[in-house]
């Protein structure tokens, strides 16, 4: 395990420098705090209100008719602070990226598993109603959902066969692993239930927490059925990858056991309409 921790140790060490990011001009942000709470600047829900902000002032303060210099001076004064954040949050997805990429590298066996996944669960979360940055923080924690197993050393990450009982019980951790690794990045933690709760299950026979129903946060329900269907569907070392029917029909008896029914119901569908399962 030591390998595995020593990941752990350097990608926590890494919220330090998100800190530091996330306080430009020297504003102190103090986290986690819930994405879009008062007080807190969040790239994706703050920069556009400054937008939005930087051009009403410009142009626009000031009575009819008058100069409105103040009113410019403010507006260029946002303007560096709405630049300011696009470059963080590009630093971010940067950085996002680069990690997806890491996992994907680690285990050949999923590479473009994370993708795949991470398009259908905003789709079938936009299909809810969900929208901008409750979708952005779906997106990230789709591809972050098994970032967790970067703490996993090689000989149980990529055994060939059967794990045993202690491998099983470790790999059961990865959930709490990322975790520790996303909590004390302040621009993650909105994204964590995906991460820490899509192996849950509807009826609570999940882990790492056997929570059930509705305990468990409605984004890592979408994605337990996303996860699933994805991983069934396409190759891996040991087996073909299912029809899209068979799969299918797997989510159905699943239903109202590992998975909530009508979120089983509106995923198929979603198939259905992208023409990825016969109608």
């Amino acid at each position: 395990m030591r390998k595995g921790s020593t990941i752990v140790r350097k990608f926590i060490a890494l919220s330090s420098s998100f800190r530091r990011a996330e306080e430009p001009g020297g504003a102190t942000l103090t986290g986690p705090r819930p994405s879009g709470a008062a007080g807190t600047l969040t790239p994706g829900s703050t920069a556009p209100k400054l937008a939005g902000e930087g051009e009403r002032m410009t142009g626009k303060a000031g009575s009819p008719g008058e100069p409105g210099q103040i009113g410019e001076t403010a507006g260029e004064g946002r303007s560096d602070l709405v630049r300011s954040f696009v470059e963080i949050e590009r630093a971010y997805e940067a950085t996002l990226s680069g990690w997806i990429r890491a996992v994907d590298l680690r285990d050949h066996e999923t590479e473009g598993h994370s993708r795949r996944v991470t398009e259908l669960t905003v789709e079938l979360a936009r299909a809810f109603g969900l929208s901008g940055e409750a979708l952005v923080n779906v997106r990230r924690g789709a591809l972050l959902h098994d970032v967790g197993k970067m703490a996993l050393p090689d000989r149980v990450l990529l055994k060939p066969g059967p794990l045993d009982a202690e491998e099983r019980e470790l790999v059961h951790r990865h959930p709490e692993f990322a975790r520790e690794m996303l909590s004390g990045i302040d621009f993650l933690s909105p994204a964590l239930p995906i991460p820490v709760a899509h192996h849950e299950r509807w009826d609570g026979t999940g882990y790492p927490r056997g929570l059930a129903g509705e305990e468990i946060p409605f984004e890592a329900r979408l994605f337990a059925v996303v996860d699933v269907w994805d991983a069934l569907r396409f190759d891996r070392a040991y087996r073909a990858g299912w029809p899209a029917e068979r799969v299918a029909e797997h989510l159905r008896a699943e239903s109202g056991t590992a998975f909530e029914p009508r979120v089983v119901e509106a995923f198929l569908r979603l198939l259905v309409e992208r023409g990825d399962l016969p109608g």
